[in-house]
């Protein structure tokens, strides 16, 4: 059996890879759908986010803003004045991505009942 890792092929660099992995993971974590979701509709400041997303605190809203920014999926704009007022927007980037994600909740969506009854299933004939 080969040692190599089937999931680099050799027009993909271990280095490309990583970077697929870390948007997927960084997209699907639990607090970075809800921030797009919400940047999508429009404009969004850093309060009307920390309201929206239940269970979210200050420090994990602000990292999970830094990082969807740094991804490309935020824009970030600053108005000059006092106090300062920070918008959030979502990009083209994103607004593609929410396209995709909005895909993926029809689908849990329609497969919800199905999938509960496959783990009861699971549950009741697998021992424990």
């Amino acid at each position: 059996m080969s040692q190599r890792n089937t999931c680099v092929t050799e027009q993909v660099s271990a280095s490309e890879a990583c970077t697929v992995l870390d948007v997927l993971n960084r997209v699907s974590g639990k607090w970075s759908i809800g921030i797009l979701m919400e940047a999508t509709r429009g404009p969004v400041r850093f309060t009307e986010l920390e309201r929206s997303i239940h269970g979210i605190s200050r420090r994990m809203l602000t990292l999970t803003l830094r990082n969807l920014e740094r991804d490309g999926l935020l824009t970030r704009t600053v108005y000059p004045t006092v106090p300062p007022k920070v918008e959030y927007t979502a990009t083209d980037m994103a607004r593609e991505l929410y396209d995709h994600l909005s895909g993926l909740t029809e689908w849990a969506e329609r497969h919800r009942a199905a999938v509960t009854r496959a783990r009861a299933a699971y549950d009741t004939s697998t021992p424990r």
